[in-house]
């Protein structure tokens, strides 16, 4: 990339649009969604899908490359879930601390808490091209809520390359250096960068 790259950014939630920004710094210029696109169903069923679906969407409206990224939550006692359906994992019109009082619940005292997150990064061009990456944060689930930064799980999840803390006890720089999506950013920055010119 000789000149920064100008990308669409296909999320609409603007805790992940604000770390997503964070991450990429001035290496891309991030442009924002499209006010007039309606939300994309997420139904392809993958987070690959999922992410190819929203940046096909706000490619096609902008004209331009799009960003879009998808992320999913695996923890192993729960044979995976809630994966790709993290985000609704307590329903329709759920918010963050529901999705967390739930999978403390389903969780209970289950002594295996390890999990995973998982990020796949996509970016689209008109003319149909793309190229995604993914973004892997292994961990465990807390036995209760720690730390009041961060959205989503954060406040559940303790990575293990880290030294105990919850993301939601870290600082956004401190989580953005070990976390799936800092690491799927980063990665879409090098094959970027790897493209040919």
């Amino acid at each position: 990339m000789t000149e920064r790259m100008r990308l669409v950014c296909a999320s609409a939630n603007p805790d992940k649009v604000a770390e997503i920004a964070a991450i990429l710094g001035d290496a891309v210029e991030l442009l924002p969604r499209p006010a007039d696109v309606p939300d994309v169903v997420e139904d392809a069923g993958s987070l690959e899908g999922n992410a190819r679906l929203k940046a096909i969407a706000i490619s096609a409206a902008a004209g331009l490359p799009a960003v879009a990224d998808d992320t999913g939550l695996e923890v192993d006692a729960l044979d995976g879930a809630p994966g790709v359906d993290a985000a609704l994992y307590a329903g329709a019109g759920c918010s963050y601390a529901d999705n967390r009082e739930k999978l403390l619940r389903e969780l209970g005292d289950t002594d295996d808490r390890s999990a995973r997150f998982r990020t796949v990064t996509l970016v689209r061009w008109p003319d149909g091209r793309e190229l995604a990456v993914d973004g892997v944060c292994p961990g465990t689930i807390t036995r209760e809520e720690r730390g009041p930064g961060g959205f989503g799980y954060d406040a559940v999840f303790a990575p293990a390359e880290g030294d105990g803390r919850t993301f939601g006890e870290m600082t956004h720089d401190e989580k953005h250096a070990i976390s799936h999506r800092g690491r799927a950013f980063r990665n879409l920055l090098v094959a970027l960068n790897d493209l040919p010119r």
